[in-house]
């Protein structure tokens, strides 16, 4: 790949944020999230956002090229440039690398099995996201890059 999309890069750092503000909202796991780290809303006011989101949008930004960067190894080029494949690394990735940190983690901070799952889940679900923006988008005609 000789030019990157920076488009699809910006896109996907913020899936993260946009995700995450969807799937830990109290309409779908937050208040399961939040009880199984013992998190009050107390707590989570007094947390310095400004603070958090920065620095969780330049993770993301790393996270989305080394996304790249995993969908566009020798080999993968031409009919594996698709969003479908992106979102086929985000998966295997989670599946083979993301969850089982969570896990080997978790168990030594003895977090509960849903907290791991929940977000196992919502990684497996993002990085499926990020996957298949970067990879399509580098590669679509109308998306530059490429």
């Amino acid at each position: 790949m000789n030019e990157i999309n920076w488009l699809s890069i910006v896109l996907a750092a913020l899936v993260p944020m946009v995700f995450g503000m969807i799937y830990y909202s109290k309409l779908l796991f937050g208040k399961a999230w939040m009880a199984s780290i013992g998190m009050t809303e107390e707590k989570q006011k007094s947390a310095n956002m400004p603070v958090m989101m920065g620095i969780s949008l330049v993770m993301s930004v790393l996270i989305a090229l080394f996304m790249l960067n995993i969908c566009n190894g020798e080999g993968q080029e031409g009919q594996f440039d698709s969003f479908k494949h992106g979102a086929f690394h985000g998966v295997l990735i989670s599946i083979l690398f993301v969850i089982p940190i969570f896990i080997s983690n978790g168990l030594f901070e003895q977090k509960s099995w849903k907290n791991m799952l929940i977000n196992g889940l919502y990684w497996m679900i993002t990085l499926a996201a990020m996957g298949a923006i970067v990879d399509g988008m580098n590669h679509w005609a109308g998306g530059g890059g490429m």
